[in-house]
């Protein structure tokens, strides 16, 4: 893999938007209810999420007393995954409801297996108010076909998603940012969806540590990339399993990536840990909330 880090130098003269062209409605400042302004006319984030893997020992443990510590933390959105009890963790709707109101969160989506009991999915997501179903993962295709082959599948999915009042969306690892066949297979997932049946997840570390400026990449495709995943990597070019740090602890700027990734149509930043150098996962969940939302930018 080609060690393409420039550590987003100029990264706002690159993303000049007007420059590069982008549609009126993202060249304007971050939309104020995502955000709270300070006295030094900075802003914060008034809400961000979680993903629950990165906690899901603690989840297969005791789901309900993580849940309630997560929202203590300041978690507003929770994002979940199928641990094996199901999207809502074994609890029937109303209990979940129940929950994420005491709790002050909502689960504003969740990743699961999409290719398969997709309407029952769908009907339980729906009811709690779910807004998103997410495909975490297809695997590295064998060629640029098969890519387009999923692409085709993601459409099925968005419009088998829409009578439930839900979006689907696919959530990227690295391999989707190799090159293959002098293409990146990335692009060919963007190109062949329709926008208006399916929406993109970011995970801001893997396209990172592929070579990839997230920023740039954003920009490329403004108002597809409704989520992300925000999560740091260590400065070297070392195995990219092996540089999660907490927040704040690596080398992607993120203050400057919120700011932008705002302009051009992202709605949910969702924190994800799947290394923990130091402490237990709680920790680094608390660690990175207080990250998030002490931001400035």
């Amino acid at each position: 893999m080609i060690n393409q880090r420039r550590k987003f130098i100029q990264l706002g003269t690159v993303l000049g938007l007007g420059a590069l062209g982008l549609p009126l409605q993202y060249c304007s400042s971050p939309k104020k209810e995502d955000s709270t302004e300070n006295a030094s006319g900075l802003l914060k984030l008034e809400k961000f999420g979680i993903q629950i893997y990165s906690v899901k020992e603690d989840m297969d443990t005791d789901p309900i007393a993580t849940f309630r510590a997560l929202g203590g933390f300041g978690y507003k959105q929770l994002e979940g995954f199928d641990g094996g009890k199901g999207i809502l963790w074994g609890m029937q709707p109303t209990e979940f409801k129940s929950l994420m109101t005491e709790i002050g969160s909502e689960m504003v989506s969740s990743h699961c297996n999409v290719f398969e009991n997709l309407e029952s999915q769908a009907e339980m997501a729906a009811e709690v108010g779910m807004k998103y179903l997410i495909c975490p993962w297809i695997g590295p295709q064998k060629s640029l076909e098969e890519y387009k082959k999923k692409a085709a599948e993601f459409n099925i999915i968005g419009e088998k998603l829409k009578p439930f009042g839900l979006k689907f969306a696919y959530h990227n690892h690295d391999y989707t940012f190799v090159d293959m066949e002098g293409k990146i297979p990335q692009d060919i997932l963007m190109e062949e969806t329709d926008p208006a049946l399916v929406d993109f997840e970011l995970d801001m570390y893997w396209a990172y540590v592929a070579g990839i400026n997230p920023a740039e990449y954003l920009a490329k495709y403004p108002g597809r990339f409704r989520l992300c995943h925000v999560k740091d990597a260590e400065a070297g070019t070392g195995d990219p399993h092996q540089r999660g740090v907490l927040l704040g602890q690596g080398e992607i700027p993120y203050a400057k990536l919120i700011k932008e990734s705002l302009n051009l149509g992202m709605e949910y930043f969702i924190v994800e840990q799947e290394r923990f150098p130091t402490g237990t996962p709680l920790e680094a969940a608390e660690s990175n909330a207080k990250y998030l939302g002490s931001l400035e930018y």
